[in-house]
């Protein structure tokens, strides 16, 4: 269910100015939070005399129970007057991109890390009966994300590639993640990436290239024996990826 929530703080009179700053940085981190959650849509501000702050939010959640609870906890809740709509969908909401006959629930992304790998000599195998054939090394690198972060395993990961000849690359991504609690994470991605031949071309020489110039897709699944994040076994993952000179990035999504 998505809300629309409004909120008018007014810091108290005589509050201590370091009592105001220590909880504005912990409502900037929770609202982070609640991003991340997939709770936290966007949020405004509004024109405020001095002393308030107005804002408007769209919110999601499972019930008005449970934004009800998210908002109480927020740091400044004690010092906010919130007035919370529910919204429903309209069939001429422009940001839906659905045809009306498409009724089901429409997937969230939330995002579970970024990873920074660095990448090492690819080994070239040349044209094989699948086609071009390369394996790159990835040889290092580390993630973060909201819930999980640490490092990638090297000597057991790299992108297994077959490249089309119109410069397509179809990838099998396989890698090892390390978390900073010491579970490890087998991680699994079949990934394309295609663009104009120009763009290719730039790729191919080893330019950086902004990656909104090309498209690079990854449908991912994560594997663990790590009771903590079972989650990870049964969740559905996309990433979004990006081809640097000598490293590529990876941010992995949930599909909620």
């Amino acid at each position: 269910m998505e809300f629309l929530v409004e909120f008018d703080v007014h810091v108290p009179d005589g509050a201590a100015r370091s009592e105001v700053e220590e909880r504005e940085s912990n409502e900037a981190a929770a609202a982070a939070k609640l991003a991340a959650e997939g709770h936290l849509v966007r949020i405004w501000k509004r024109p405020a005399a001095s002393g308030h702050t107005k804002a408007v939010g769209v919110y999601r959640a499972d019930s008005r129970t449970q934004l009800d609870g998210l908002l109480r906890a927020l740091p400044l809740a004690d010092w906010m007057r919130v007035t919370v709509t529910p919204l429903e969908p309209h069939p001429n909401d422009p940001g839906t991109r659905r045809p009306s006959r498409f009724r089901l629930p429409r997937p969230d992304l939330t995002p579970v890390y970024r990873l920074d790998a660095t990448l090492g000599e690819p080994l070239d195998l040349g044209e094989t009966v699948q086609g071009h054939r390369r394996i790159v090394p990835l040889t290092g690198g580390s993630f973060t994300g909201p819930e999980i972060s640490g490092t990638l395993v090297p000597g057991a990961s790299a992108d297994w590639q077959t490249v089309l000849p119109d410069g397509t690359a179809l990838g099998d991504i396989r890698y090892t993640l390390r978390t900073d609690g010491g579970d490890l994470l087998s991680v699994r991605s079949r990934a394309v990436r295609h663009g104009p031949a120009e763009v290719l071309a730039r790729l191919g020489r080893g330019e950086d290239v902004d990656p909104g110039e090309y498209t690079f897709r990854a449908a991912t699944q994560i594997e663990t024996a790590a009771p903590a994040l079972d989650w990870l076994n049964r969740g559905v993952f996309l990433g979004v990826a990006g081809r640097q000179a000598a490293s590529v990035i990876y941010e992995t999504y949930l599909v909620g």
